[in-house]
């Protein structure tokens, strides 16, 4: 997820009361009152006429759902109000979910990839599991089913997978994930730092974080990283960039804009970026915009894909809307949607995370020894 409200709002979908309103004006105003008294009208049809019983609230998000089925935008979501509070929290970096990441595939939603040590992980979910249901219901795209598991640390939720054929149905217990950003020093004095997810503040830690310039090198770890805030993911290409250009931005029907790195970022410690096929969106734009700009060696499988920007907006209810409003690119102008970040040095996919680590950390080796050759050339040193 992506946020880009720095550039203003494109789209704005008011629902309230039932009655759907454009943001226009004038004769469009007048057209979308008449198109949304019959929704209005027929929604108290069914409240008052039908033999199966349906409330309003029940009405008004099946009727703000079936307008996003026809975008076919999988990652569009409405999320009612009595769950936009615990939604919300993930874009502070800190949510309760069970530890998968989605992707619509074929006509269904499929798990991409599960964070190691997670409630998933523990019940026996694997990569290419196709969710069936979750709590009950079959899931309406990738964001509603993630939003789906999502929810108060400690509840649980019964969720149907389909593997070879057959189908498991388990019990996860939700529990807090996301956000941190943890550093480790390896022996040879290489600095680890794992992003978990872009929430608020992570930019900024990760600068403090390579603020020393670890003569070792830095290995940014982003496996798994689902992406965050846009500005965040910004602020970290920024800590090994001095200026320049990080992503491009394209709205429809606007002109491309493009995000520049702060000043004063190092240029020279050594950095390689380690993904999988986990890591998606801002975190996407991380690894390619650093490899981009030959700043870094990107280690791994080929990232998820999904260079679509999302824009969610408050709805009167209390609800939210999330529309996809956009695309980001790489430095170059090139749109990684559909396509992912493919690696410098390769691992496969169903290689053991160790096997991309020892991988990481030799390239890391290689760099450091290139930079000392060159630091030496420079000062004259035979």
């Amino acid at each position: 997820m992506v946020n880009a409200g720095a550039f203003g709002i494109a789209i704005l979908l008011a629902y309230t009361a039932g009655i759907v309103t454009g943001a226009t004006g004038g004769d469009d105003d007048a057209t979308a009152h008449e198109r949304s008294g019959v929704v209005d009208e027929a929604a108290q049809r069914i409240v008052h006429d039908s033999a199966r019983p349906a409330d309003r609230a029940m009405l008004d998000a099946a009727a703000v759902n079936g307008m996003l089925d026809v975008l076919g935008d999988q990652w569009a979501r409405y999320t009612p109000a009595s769950r936009f509070a615990a939604a919300q929290t993930g874009a502070e970096g800190r949510y309760s979910g069970v530890g998968v990441w989605l992707r619509a595939t074929g006509g269904h939603v499929e798990v991409s990839s599960v964070k190691p040590g997670s409630p998933a992980e523990r019940a026996g979910l694997r990569p290419g599991d196709v969710l069936v249901a979750v709590a009950g219901s079959a899931p309406r795209g990738a964001a509603a089913a993630a939003t789906a598991l999502r929810g108060t640390s400690g509840s649980a939720v019964v969720t149907t997978v389909r593997r070879a054929g057959r189908e498991h149905t388990v019990r996860l217990t939700r529990t807090g994930l996301g956000g941190d950003v943890t550093t480790r020093r390896d022996d040879g004095g290489a600095l680890r730092v794992r992003v978990e997810e872009f929430g608020e503040g992570v930019g900024e830690r990760v600068r403090a974080a390579v603020a020393d310039r670890p003569s070792g090198g830095v290995l940014l770890d982003l496996r798994d990283n689902e992406g965050g805030l846009l500005d965040e993911a910004v602020t970290t290409a920024s800590a090994f960039l001095d200026g320049g250009r990080v992503a491009g931005i394209q709205r429809r029907g606007e002109a491309r804009g493009w995000l520049t790195a702060e000043p004063g970022g190092d240029r020279h410690v050594p950095v390689v970026v380690l993904v999988n096929g986990g890591t998606a969106s801002a975190a996407e734009l991380v690894a390619a915009a650093l490899q981009d700009r030959e700043r870094a060696v990107v280690v791994g499988s080929r990232t998820f894909g999904k260079g679509a920007i999302q824009e969610e907006r408050r709805l009167s209810d209390g609800s939210a809307l999330k529309l996809t409003v956009g695309r980001y690119l790489d430095p170059s102008g090139r749109s990684i949607d559909g396509v992912g970040v493919r690696p410098d040095v390769l691992v496969a996919s169903d290689k053991a995370p160790a096997v991309a680590e020892r991988r990481a950390v030799k390239v890391l080796s290689g760099l450091r020894t290139t930079n000392a050759r060159a630091l030496s050339m420079r000062d004259g040193s035979p």
